[in-house]
Parts: C-alpha cells; structure tokens; sequence
C-alpha cells in the first residue's frame, strides 16, 4: 500500500485515508463474483492466493450453519461462501470501517445478506457460530492473530471449526501448534503454493 504507514493500513481504522474505489471480477466455482476495492483495504487489486486457496479448501469442506467472516476486508470470504452456500447465515466483521462499508456495498452487489460489523477481533461481537473463517492480518504480530483463535473458540458451538489460512514461511506451523494448544487438535486440509489451511473443531460446550 504505497504511502501508507502502519497507522493507515488495512487492519486499523483508516477512514480519513483517501479514496481510490475499483471494481473487479472474481470467477468462483461456477460464479461470476463483482467487488469494489479500495485504498487501505487488504488486496485491492484482486483476490489474493490465500483467499483463494481457503475458499476451494472450503468449498471441498462444505460449511453450514453460522458463518463468521473474521477480518473479513471488503468481504471475498464470506461473499463467495453466501453465494456457493446460499443456506448459511453469515457475519462479517473487520476492525476496519472502510472494509465494513465496502462488504456491506459489495453484499449489495452480489445480492447476498449479511451482518456487518466493525469489530476489533471480537469486541462487537457476542454471537456464536458453526464456523469462523479467516485469512488473518499476518503483519499485525502473533500477539494479535493469536488472540483472535483464542477468542474464536469462546464464539463456537461445540463442533464448531476454525479455519484459517497462512503462509508457511509467515508462521503456519506455529500457528497450527497454536490451534492444538487452543482446540486440542488441528489438521492442515490444504498446502498449496507455501499456503497451509488449518482446521480445528471445538470438542466441548
């Protein structure tokens, strides 16, 4: 993100950040997907590899219920789901108000429904859930990300899944040592490309 320093990126509140809106297309599993993008938000020029492998690791999984899209930027995540999945009942949340604002536009222009919230991880949020997905903010340290698991798991029904998405060489193994530490249990689903999607089930209430 060329001029923005750490206090405008995508994973703060960054609304006083100049607009720069685009439009682009995303063919998924059959579906033609339209989002609008903007400066400060994560991947504006196009869905990122990580997003995409999580999504067809997903899509291999089948997911129902109550969806939550954690961290969810301008909404690729929990869109794309609604729309394969048109039967689940989705939330998205991100600490960011401009990402908020262009899931809720880009609900709109895929038709789908969606609860949208501004939330720092789960600050606004008291809902549980079926599943939580996540491609997290790497770059805002363990500290953070690994609260976020932490507080997945109080906001899943038992059996509920975590799924997240991270690089290899920006901590996946760790991360997965994080889950069990958390759940008890992980299992990576997907390698692709340096990427590893991670699963755990929450066993008890």
């Amino acid at each position: 993100m060329k001029g923005c320093g750490f206090t405008a990126h995508y994973f703060t509140d960054n609304h006083n950040l100049t607009e720069n809106r685009k439009d682009h297309s995303f063919r998924f599993s059959g579906h033609l997907l339209t989002f609008t993008t903007d400066n400060g938000v994560f991947s504006k020029t196009g869905i990122d590899e990580g997003s995409r492998i999580l999504l067809e690791a997903l899509v291999q999984e089948g997911v129902h219920g109550s969806v939550l899209d954690l961290g969810c930027g301008y909404g690729v995540l929990g869109i794309t789901l609604k729309t394969v999945f048109p039967d689940i009942v989705l939330t998205a949340a991100d600490i960011n108000p401009r990402a908020a604002e262009l899931t809720e536009l880009n609900c709109k222009k895929n038709n789908i429904e969606a609860e949208v919230l501004v939330s720092d991880g789960f600050s606004e949020i008291a809902s549980v859930f079926d599943a939580v997905v996540t491609n997290p903010p790497i770059r805002t340290g363990k500290k953070v990300i690994y609260r976020m698991f932490e507080e997945a798991y109080d906001h899943l029904r038992k059996d509920g899944i975590l799924y997240a998405v991270i690089r290899r060489k920006q901590g996946a193994e760790s991360a997965c040592r994080k889950f069990e530490e958390i759940f008890g249990n992980c299992e990576v689903i997907a390698r692709e490309k340096g990427y590893w999607v991670l699963k755990s089930f929450k066993l008890t209430d």
